[in-house]
C-alpha cells in the first residue's frame, strides 16, 4: 500500500503538439462513355477503363494516410464528391460507388480543373496538387482548360494529368435489340493539351496505356513533397490514488 501511494497513480492533463507530413490533394476522375472502353486487364481479365482506374486509385488512397483528399467527378459536368477530408474511407467508399456516364457522356475537363482549383485556393498547405484523370478531350463544360490552368497556375495549384488508354480503335460493348455487341472505335487523347496543362502548373503529364503503367504512375506521385502540419493532442490526468 506504501509504495502504491508513493508512486502517486493518477490521471492527468497534457497538450502536445506533434508534426505530421501529407499534403492537400483533390482527385479529378473521368467518368464520360469513353471510360466504358475495354482496352485494360485487371487481375487477368478485360475490363472497362473506369474499372481498372477506381482499384488502383483506391490503393493509392490507401498509402496516403496523412493527406486530405477531396474526389470530384467529371463528364459532362463537374462536380465535387466530397470536400477535403482526412476519412479515407469515405474517399474510397465514393470511389467503389463511381459510375461510367453519372455526369454525362461527354468531357468537360475545364471545369474538372476550375472546381479542383476552388477546392485548394484558399488552404495555407505548402503542397496542393490537382490529379486529373482522362481518356479523352476537352468536349463541354463553361470553363477551357486554358483558363482553368491559368488559374491554377496562379494560385499555386500544380496539376498531374494522367491519360488513360490505348491509342488506335479500342473495343466498345454497344447494347442492341438484337444484344450485346462488340464495336471498335478510336477515342483521341489530347496528349498535347494535358501535357501543356501539367507543364504550366509544374506538375507532369503521364500516359498509362496498361494497368501496370497506372500502377507505377501512382507509386510516383506517391513519392511527392510532404506537408509538414502540426497535429494537436490534449490528455487529462487526474489522480486515481487519495490519503
Amino acid at each position: 500500500m506504501i509504495g502504491l501511494v508513493l508512486a502517486r497513480p493518477q490521471l492527468g492533463q497534457s497538450f502536445t503538439v506533434s508534426k505530421h507530413y501529407g499534403l492537400d490533394m483533390v482527385l479529378a476522375v473521368d467518368t464520360s462513355q469513353s471510360m466504358s472502353a475495354l482496352d485494360l486487364r485487371l487481375n487477368g481479365q478485360t475490363v472497362d477503363r473506369l474499372t481498372v482506374l477506381k482499384t488502383i486509385l483506391q490503393d493509392f488512397v490507401l498509402k496516403r494516410p496523412n493527406d486530405r483528399l477531396a474526389l470530384l467527378v467529371f463528364g459532362e459536368k463537374a462536380y465535387t464528391q466530397c470536400p477535403l477530408t482526412l476519412d479515407h474511407g469515405a474517399i474510397i467508399d465514393l470511389i467503389t460507388h463511381m459510375e461510367i456516364g453519372m455526369v454525362g457522356g461527354s468531357t468537360a475537363i475545364g471545369d474538372a480543373i476550375a472546381i479542383g482549383v476552388k477546392r485548394l485556393k484558399d488552404l495555407q498547405a505548402k503542397s496542393r496538387v490537382l490529379i486529373l484523370m482522362t481518356d479523352g478531350q476537352n468536349t463541354s463544360g463553361n470553363i477551357s482548360p486554358q483558363i482553368a490552368t491559368e488559374m491554377a497556375k496562379e494560385l499555386g495549384v500544380k496539376i498531374y494529368t494522367i491519360g488513360i488508354g490505348q491509342d488506335g480503335e479500342v473495343p466498345f460493348q454497344v447494347n442492341t435489340p438484337m444484344g450485346p455487341v462488340m464495336i471498335q472505335q478510336a477515342i483521341p487523347i489530347d496528349e498535347e493539351s494535358l501535357v501543356k496543362i501539367a507543364q504550366q502548373t509544374g506538375g507532369q503529364y503521364f500516359r498509362a496505356e496498361t494497368s501496370a503503367d497506372l500502377v507505377k504512375i501512382y507509386d510516383y506521385i506517391d513519392k511527392l513533397e510532404k506537408t509538414e502540419m502540426d497535429v494537436k493532442q490534449y490528455n487529462s490526468y487526474k489522480d486515481i490514488y487519495e490519503n
